[in-house]
């Protein structure tokens, strides 16, 4: 087998650089080792940039988000039982963001490369990558069906999530400095059958912990607790979650509204970036480069970004033979990985209770806020912070 661009890994960074090399005439192959049932099946939240929003659109795979996601102009920070509004149309030129789960970013995409005759292969695990530093890379992997293949291709995209094993093809120590912080709590995720709490999702800072209101669709709501890290889905009764979330957001103007729940997950919380982001002819995008906290909602959104480079970079390599564009991926694509873990971090450390934390530090956070709430210039640097800043 021949392709130009072999891509290991069809979540958001391995469809959507395989969706915009298609447009440019560029030949890849996904390969992925779950089931497309499973891919499509993972529910995962989604807010999704502008910018984002505006090259799903612009590439044609947009139809579905500007229908169904739902678009928020603003966010509401809730500290001393008030709330408080980030005011994005405003304090951004018109600006927001939508909505709109990850996995419905990937039915789309999916839908549309198979349309297109893109070639992904579902339940194929790759087990080597080889050549990456010579002018022949190939990747081998077990089909389907049991079959081992071999793929030949000319650029590979490392894009299989944070437990990626592409990233280990880049040397560590030597070429390959790994920046980690883990983060001493988790956030305890529900998704319920009830009416939206609100018209637009509402982060709230309490003594007990963070909690965030978002809404998946008019029936559908997705919830979020900080809580320990050792934390289970069975250490949380249903009326334990409703408890605790009423006493972190209710309040003036707020109003958490119950319903049956039927999903609970604990997700963990780290920071990652891999430095550099290639190797030879080998890419990473992704989660396989780097991971984000959920706070700033950037994980997705980073992915699309990272790929939106390295397409026109890769069309500039088969158009003209130049690597110029591929060799600068990193110093490209950094600065902005950096910035966002930033806004993340920022996000979470305003937010989240601190484990063995003090009244001092309470009250600084709750001062923190304030500052940033009152002021145009700290409502301006959220906004523009959250809702994208505009793509290279």
């Amino acid at each position: 087998m021949r392709t130009q661009v072999g891509i290991v890994g069809a979540g958001p960074a391995g469809l959507m650089l395989s969706h915009l090399l298609h447009l440019r005439g560029i030949e890849s192959v996904v390969l992925e080792s779950r089931s497309r049932a499973d891919v499509e099946g993972t529910i995962r939240a989604g807010v999704l940039e502008q910018n984002t929003v505006d090259l799903l659109v612009e590439t044609g795979v947009g139809d579905r988000v500007k229908r169904e996601g739902h678009q928020h102009k603003g966010i509401e920070l809730r500290f001393g039982g008030v709330g408080h509004r980030i005011d994005f149309d405003a304090l951004t030129g018109g600006r927001a963001v939508t909505v709109y789960p990850q996995h419905e970013v990937l039915v789309d995409l999916i839908e549309r490369r198979l349309a297109d005759g893109g070639d992904i292969r579902f339940g194929s695990t790759v087990t080597a990558v080889e050549g990456v530093t010579g002018d022949a890379p190939l990747i081998r992997f077990t089909d389907a069906s049991g079959a081992e293949e071999t793929l030949h291709c000319e650029l590979v995209l490392g894009a299989d999530g944070s437990r990626t094993t592409t990233r280990g093809l880049v040397p560590e120590t030597t070429v390959r400095t790994d920046h980690a912080k883990q983060y001493p709590f988790a956030w305890f995720g529900i998704l319920a059958e009830a009416p939206p709490s609100s018209d637009e999702l509402i982060y709230a800072n309490h003594e007990n912990g963070f909690a965030l209101i978002s809404t998946r669709t008019d029936t559908v709501q997705r919830h979020y607790l900080q809580v320990d890290p050792t934390d289970t889905v069975d250490d949380w009764s249903d009326d334990r979650i409703w408890s605790e979330l009423h006493t972190r957001v209710d309040g003036e103007g707020a109003q958490i509204k119950d319903g049956r729940i039927f999903s609970k997950t604990v997700l963990g919380f780290r920071s990652f970036v891999c430095e550099p982001m290639q190797y030879g002819r080998l890419f990473l995008a992704g989660d396989a480069a780097h991971t984000v906290p959920p706070t700033g909602a950037k994980g997705l959104n980073l992915a699309v970004a990272d790929v939106y480079v390295l397409a026109k970079a890769m069309a500039r390599y088969f158009a003209t033979g130049e690597k110029d564009q591929l060799d600068a991926y990193s110093a490209t694509a950094l600065p902005r990985v950096w910035r966002a873990q930033h806004f993340s971090w920022w996000m979470t450390s305003m937010l989240h209770r601190m484990p063995g934390a003090g009244g001092f530090d309470h009250r600084r956070q709750l001062a923190e806020l304030d500052v940033v709430t009152r002021s145009v210039a700290g409502r301006t640097l959220l906004a523009e912070n959250y809702v994208g800043t505009p793509l290279f």
